[in-house]
């Protein structure tokens, strides 16, 4: 018995299928190209063993826990915030007698995918055999060959991107740099936590951030110039790209004494929701404008409602799996940034949704004029078999493969890396087999899209 099989994903058509085949074995063992994650710096510059199967899989993926927490099985019992589990054991034994919840979800495909591909395990995860299973995993990890820069090198990464507040020394960054490991672990300017008025301790972060760069953050101009001045350090240690979580994607090009102004009451700590939503947009051109100046790529993720859940925000932090989708827009929010800085040479930014209506709708045709515009991947929600499919089949028409920045994993679990990689190239693979099956597509010119999407497209857009 296997976990998976080699078929997996491929048109159930069998002439596609055999074309789907031949496409995905040209492109499976192209290196992995990770461009935007949540993976731990940490890992790499200390090069620990991961301690036991449950801090490995369950704790760190929120893709896991939501979907126990939605069936009643309490965060407290998963052990989830607590920085060293009590009960490694106990927290693997609860998510294995609940696996059968993760029944046609992407993550029972991700997670088969390292139970057999990297830990040999053949049977489904079950009650009956967690305990086993829970054995045959911490064996491995405490081998050489599970210790995280050799799995790096195992999954053929060539460059792997984290995401870094600005308040970050990046210590962990240099001292992979200044070791004698050659592996590209890049970091990505988030700058979140000082440019959202709504994130928690935001003056204290402010603070922080002028004591980091000596820059007086309680004037605009200060603020501004503390603000470039992390986005220096960054480029230092290799970063490439900003990154940019907003509720909305809504832009503002404020005169220097609005902007001033608005920041003088978002700094005093007065500003109402509108102001903080006014700022945000502000920052979003102003951010912008550094990348046109400091060629970093701006990746912007919005249209999520984060912390839905107050009493999970408050109990267990943010970013613990009550994130919910919301409508955006994209075609009037962006218009002042893209008036100000869409058609500058060296601007380019990657737009991101959770709200598939404006796949065809806005982001396609938007991508499809403005040079400086490539569409992210599906993200999130949306990383799954049926969201890969529904991209390429909204967008492809108006904005092309090429106004695209190819696969980006978004993960905070290492070990679905491969895994998720592996079931887009396969998606992919798939699509471009019925564009040659319908004669839209010969297969020579299917085969360097797929090659495109895989690997040159992340690199291209990412400037790596």
């Amino acid at each position: 018995m296997t976990l998976l099989h080699e078929d997996r994903l491929f048109p159930a058509d069998p002439d596609t299928r055999s074309i789907a085949k031949r496409l995905y074995e040209s492109i499976a063992g192209l290196p992995i190209i990770s461009p935007h994650g949540h993976t731990q710096a940490g890992w790499f510059a200390h090069n620990e063993p991961f301690p036991d199967p449950a801090k490995l899989f369950v704790q760190p993926d929120h893709y896991i826990y939501r979907m126990l927490y939605s069936q009643g099985i309490s965060l407290d019992e998963l052990e989830i915030g607590v920085p060293e589990l009590k009960n490694p054991r106990k927290v693997w034994r609860l998510f294995a007698q609940n696996y059968y919840l993760f029944r046609g979800t992407p993550t029972r495909i991700w997670l088969d995918y390292a139970f057999q591909e990297l830990f040999d395990l053949k049977d489904r995860l079950s009650a009956e055999n967690a305990d086993s299973y829970y054995d045959a995993i911490l064996e491995k990890l405490r081998t050489p060959q599970f210790l995280p820069r050799a799995l790096y090198d195992r999954f053929h990464l060539e460059v792997l991107a984290t995401t870094d507040s600005p308040l970050d020394s990046l210590a962990d960054h240099l001292a992979i740099q200044q070791s004698n490991w050659k592996a590209r672990i890049l970091p990505t300017f988030r700058p979140d936590s000082v440019v959202d008025p709504e994130f928690m301790g935001f003056r204290k972060n402010i603070e922080i951030l002028s004591e980091l760069t000596g820059e007086d953050t309680a004037s605009w101009s200060g603020y501004l110039r503390a603000l470039e001045k992390r986005r220096e350090h960054f480029k230092l240690l290799g970063c490439t790209a900003t990154d940019h979580g907003h509720p909305t994607v809504r832009t503002a090009d404020l005169s220097e004494h609005e902007a001033e102004k608005l920041y003088g009451a978002v700094f005093a700590g007065v500003a109402t929701p509108d102001q903080q939503e006014l700022f945000r947009a502000q920052m979003l051109t102003e951010m912008a404008g550094m990348s046109a100046r400091d060629g970093f790529v701006m990746q912007i993720h919005p249209g999520s409602a984060r912390n839905h859940n107050k009493l999970v925000y408050e109990r267990y932090g943010r970013d613990t799996g009550a994130d919910i989708p919301t409508a955006t827009e994209y075609v009037h929010a962006l218009r002042p940034l893209l008036n100000k800085y869409g058609n500058s040479p060296g601007f380019k930014m990657i737009l991101f949704t959770l709200d598939e209506s404006t796949y065809s709708r806005e982001l396609a045709p938007l991508a499809g004029h403005y040079p400086c515009l490539v569409l992210g991947p599906p993200w999130w929600f949306h990383d799954s078999p049926e969201g890969m499919l529904r991209f390429r089949e909204y967008t492809t028409e108006t904005a092309g493969f090429y106004n695209t920045a190819g696969f980006n994993d978004d993960t905070r679990a290492f070990l679905s890396i491969p895994a998720r990689h592996d079931v887009a190239r396969r998606m992919d693979a798939g699509y471009l087999a019925r564009l040659v099956v319908e004669h839209r597509l010969e297969e020579d010119d299917a085969c360097e899209i797929a090659r495109d999407l895989t690997y040159n497209l992340a690199k291209k857009a990412y400037k790596l």
